[in-house]
């Protein structure tokens, strides 16, 4: 006889509003903590105008790929322009592991799942999590007056009407629409990268081809934040910086550390560093940046700079290595080695072009006074780092046909023939 469970079935069947409210409230917690403590490192709580909360949930609207619209004025005398482009990936990878974990949760016990039961579920996280987007949207908007400085350089201002006002408001409609399509990315891939996690019947075939391959790009992407982790705690306890050191985690590690991923690859990123900004770590990055006009970013620009950055050839092309071996580890035999190279060449290309769509950066402003100074010039700044999109995906896609064909040879002494082999996830 055939055991039943009887409390998970009947969770998993009405599939409580209480599960729900608890996903979903857990992530935007989860973020908000996140995105919180890092402006907190990187120093924002010290904006006028008690600004800082509301900057915090203009954070997290931007994780989840909301628009966050920037204003400014200086008065009759002078005119400012800003803009701003850039995810902040931490907050986003924490919201969508605890969603992922979540949705995933009610569904543990369960070998097969139908299709009108899957989507119940996922509506209505859909439902509190458009709710919890509309509240964000509406509450990240805030205009305040930064600080000159100086108490003459203020009074200036105040008599000449060149005082500057600083603005954000975010875009209800785009935020909310990418906010769902988001969601959306985070509950499939949910399903995609947990071999345990029940599917369809009809779907029951990606099981074998589609989730091994979507598994070990998981693991190459937080493989790569745990070494970013490691290395800029080192740099911490031995350079300082830490609270700076802190925020680069907390808010944008993963901007960081999956662009080193593309370069180690032989990827090439084209961008532009003029102005007080910079990149926080690492320095070279900053320096290449600042040398031209567009500046090339890749492997031979960078060692010109400093020569250890070829390592990263040698770090992509070893955890490459690794998760291949485990995708092959984790198939049926009687998948072959050429399968296995042609599934880790597409998972690899489609999570390159992933990373190319989300790791642009865009950020500019510009003041002028009386005429005197240009928008984009001596009175502003600007930074902007794009990727030459396709060889970034094409060299992502020969990467993993050389590695997942590797892998699939070295996994061959430890497969059983038919076997799924057991994993996490």
């Amino acid at each position: 006889m055939i055991p039943r469970y009887p409390s998970d079935q009947a969770v998993l069947a009405r599939h409580g509003w209480v599960q729900a409210v608890a996903t979903v409230l857990g992530a935007l917690v989860a973020m908000g903590v996140v995105a919180a403590l890092g402006l907190w490192a990187a120093g924002a709580l010290d904006l006028p105008d008690g600004a800082f909360p509301r900057v915090v949930t203009a954070t997290v609207v931007t994780a989840v790929g909301g628009t966050i619209k920037l204003s400014g004025s200086a008065g009759g005398l002078a005119d400012s322009e800003a803009g701003l482009t850039v995810i902040p990936l931490s907050v986003t990878l924490t919201g969508a592991l605890v969603l992922g974990a979540g949705f995933l949760r009610p569904l543990r016990h369960r070998a097969v799942a139908g299709g009108r039961e899957l989507a119940g579920w996922a509506a209505r996280i859909a439902v509190l999590w458009l709710a919890g987007l509309l509240a964000l949207a509406y509450a990240a908007r805030q205009t305040f007056r930064p600080s000159l400085g100086d108490d003459t350089l203020s009074d200036l201002g105040d008599l000449f009407g060149a005082s500057p006002e600083v603005g954000f408001t975010a875009d209800v409609p785009q935020s909310v629409l990418f906010g769902l399509l988001w969601l959306a990315g985070v509950l499939v891939l949910a399903l995609l990268v947990s071999r345990r996690a029940p599917l369809p019947a009809r779907l029951l075939p990606l099981q074998q081809s589609v989730r091994p391959a979507a598994h070990a790009m998981v693991v190459l992407l937080l493989a790569y934040v745990v070494l970013g982790i490691l290395v800029a705690l080192v740099v911490a306890v031995t350079r300082g910086h830490t609270p700076q050191t802190l925020a680069v985690i907390l808010l944008g590690l993963p901007n960081l550390v999956w662009l080193t991923l593309t370069l180690g690859l032989g990827a090439t990123w084209n961008g532009r560093v003029e102005g007080p900004f910079g990149l926080p770590m690492p320095h070279v990055l900053d320096e290449v940046l600042r040398s031209k006009d567009t500046a090339a970013l890749d492997l031979r620009t960078l060692a010109e700079h400093d020569g250890r950055v070829w390592w990263l050839l040698v770090v992509d092309a070893v955890l490459l290595l690794s998760v291949a071996f485990l995708m092959a580890a984790c198939s049926p035999t009687r998948v072959r080695a050429w399968q296995h190279a042609l599934h880790l060449a597409v998972a690899l290309a489609l999570t390159v072009l992933m990373i190319c769509l989300i790791g642009r950066i865009s950020v500019h402003y510009g003041l002028s006074v009386l005429g005197i100074g240009d928008l984009g010039g001596g009175l502003g700044g600007k930074l902007f780092l794009k990727p030459e999109l396709w060889s970034a995906v094409g060299l992502g896609a020969l990467w993993g046909l050389v590695t997942g064909f590797l892998g699939a040879l070295l996994a061959r002494p430890v497969h059983r023939k038919g076997e799924i082999k057991p994993a996490d996830g």
